[in-house]
């Protein structure tokens, strides 16, 4: 199976490709900048923080860390996971200005499709997932991969080198547990 050009470009960068960078922000800003809408989505009205902002600062963040992924699949893996960075140090420097009122909210949508979309606590969802990678790390990594970087259930599990049916048993077990912690 050949590379595709994500996996072609980050292999690039690695190797000290100055253009390659640009040329990886350019192939894969729309998905990035869908992911990031998808996550603001349910902010606040009003939120000082943009998708394209949510986007750049993450990039930002990713620097030298983007050599580690091997292909798109864990490069956007590794994207959701700085831009969950991103929420969560927005919400703690809003709430240090207000002395832990007002925290910023999240909506957790995929979790139940036919519910409406619940808003939570971007740093009590933080907390939870902490608490959920303490108990079991690879159900934190499927929500994590689900809700932050935006991917289907197929690419979670050949992500984390297990069948379909154990990503999507893992993810119902880590909705139950969010759901729980954020009640």
């Amino acid at each position: 199976m050949s590379a595709g050009p994500v996996t072609l470009l980050l292999r690039a960068r690695a190797e000290g490709d100055a253009s390659a960078e640009g040329e990886l922000i350019a192939l894969i800003y729309a998905e990035l900048r869908r992911i990031a809408e998808r996550q603001m989505r349910g902010e606040r009205p009003g939120h000082t923080l943009t998708p394209t902002a949510l986007v750049h600062e993450a990039w930002l963040r990713l620097g030298e860390d983007a050599g580690d992924a091997r292909d798109r699949i864990q490069f956007l893996a590794l994207a959701g996971h700085r831009m969950r960075q991103v929420l969560v140090d927005h919400a703690r420097r809003r709430n240090a200005g207000k002395r832990g009122g007002g925290n910023d909210a999240v909506t957790l949508s995929g979790i139940d499709a036919a519910a409406p979309e619940p808003e939570v606590d971007v740093l009590a969802l933080d907390q939870a997932l902490q608490q959920l990678e303490a108990y079991d790390p690879r159900k934190a990594s499927v929500v994590e991969l689900r809700y932050f970087a935006g991917m289907e259930m197929g690419e979670i599990a050949a992500l984390l080198g297990v069948s379909r049916a154990t990503a999507q048993r893992d993810w119902e077990v880590a909705r139950a547990f969010l759901h729980a912690q954020l009640s």
